[in-house]
């Protein structure tokens, strides 16, 4: 299991990076939207219903770990988020990039 530690630092860029991107005004907030992209499939199979070819879209991006937890804290004017999870960086740097698109920062990484 790692954590993450992830910073928003701009969270309004993170609300307007596409179609499913962050909804929510507060660090708290976030961290539920994380929470639950992490642990359930629903942000996943809405991104590849979106898709050209959504059948050609590797399964492997769609792995869940109901388990997760994400914790959110403001800090100044941006967002820290903590991630702990069992899924690997590259399903949670997917999974960011759909929710905020470039605007987070992994900051740290601990087993």
């Amino acid at each position: 299991m790692a954590t993450y530690d992830i910073r928003i630092p701009h969270p309004e860029r993170a609300r307007a990076a596409g179609a499913f991107a962050f909804r929510s005004q507060s660090a708290a907030g976030m961290a539920e939207e994380l929470q639950a992209a992490l642990a359930g499939s629903g942000l996943f199979e809405r991104w590849r219903a979106s898709q050209d070819e959504p059948d050609e879209v590797d399964p492997a991006l769609g792995a869940v770990d109901p388990a997760a937890r994400v914790e959110g804290a403001q800090e100044d004017l941006g967002f820290d988020l903590t991630a702990t999870t069992v899924l690997p960086g590259e399903i949670l740097r997917h999974r960011l990039r759909l929710l905020a698109g470039s605007a987070w920062e992994l900051r740290n990484v601990r087993s």
